[in-house]
């Protein structure tokens, strides 16, 4: 296990919080969502980014933990009005990959 192993989740307001204190303590940061976006809502992650995530691990595994499909990353970001850095970042294939989310 791990030292929070055991402990109760954080809650998403608490989550999404945390992000935009690193946005402001740390404007020049890659501020990034990556291992659980797979289980946390598309509102939740709208809210992430509005609240100052800029970027987002994607791909078919990061690691050990699955990410959700390159598909419905592209859909979120395209209702959200954002892009990517790079239009071939979305890609599918089976390494995680990172890239830069803007409005």
């Amino acid at each position: 296990g791990t030292p929070l192993a055991g402990t109760a989740p954080l809650d998403p307001l608490e989550f999404i919080r945390t992000i935009a204190v690193a946005r402001i303590t740390m404007p020049r940061a890659m501020v990034r969502l990556s291992a659980g976006r797979e289980e946390m809502p598309e509102t939740m992650q709208a809210l992430c980014f509005l609240a100052g995530a800029n970027s987002m691990f994607y791909g078919d595994k990061l690691l050990t933990t699955s990410n959700p499909q390159a598909e419905k990353d592209r859909a979120l970001l395209d209702r959200l009005g954002m892009r990517c850095s790079t239009e071939s970042g979305l890609a599918t294939d089976a390494a995680a990959k990172v890239d830069l989310c803007r409005h």
